[in-house]
């Protein structure tokens, strides 16, 4: 599982930053069925900052989730519409300062000439002050090679490095 893991990896640089910071985060994850999660917890002391993740595998779960019918109709599960209304519904409902999302195909089956097998979108939402002017959401297209294992750990550490680039552009 730490094939793809910096030294120090991607999960303790973050937490460290979010604890320092005093700042919580939350996940919504399709593709890689909590690994986000997973990964963050590996982190003794997470706790402090992580705060809750929700696995919304079918179109169902997402709809659950707060992710509009209209966006997973028009756009399909994998597409950056649904990775942002993810990343929002989440960071509203937990009340956390961020939140990630994944959205993706893990393979080895699933992928299209458009979206092939290690296409992932990944959200990160940020909450800023009522009336600042600060909440935004972002959301990055990428696309990963090897198998499924291989695939789910790049799209997490990926994920985790989102949220890490974000932390720090807000120093």
């Amino acid at each position: 599982m730490y094939e793809f893991a910096d030294d120090p990896p991607v999960e303790e640089r973050l937490g460290d930053l979010l604890r320092e910071r005093g700042e919580t985060l939350a996940t919504t994850e399709s593709c890689t069925g909590g690994l986000v999660g997973s990964l963050l917890t590996d982190v003794p002391g997470s706790s402090d900052y992580f705060d809750r993740t929700h696995v919304t595998y079918t179109y169902d779960a997402k709809l659950d989730a707060g992710v509009a019918r209209e966006a997973l109709d028009e756009h399909g599960a994998v597409s950056e519409p649904v990775a942002r209304q993810m990343a929002q519904t989440t960071r509203d409902a937990a009340g956390t300062t961020w939140a990630v999302s994944t959205t993706g195909i893990a393979g080895p089956t699933g992928g299209t000439e458009e979206k092939p097998v290690g296409t992932v979108y990944v959200g990160v939402a940020h909450r800023g002050e009522w009336g600042s002017g600060e909440t935004y959401t972002t959301v990055e297209r990428y696309e990963f090679d090897g198998d499924r294992l291989e695939i789910k750990e790049q799209i997490a550490r990926q994920a985790l490095r989102d949220v890490e680039a974000e932390v720090e552009d807000r120093a």
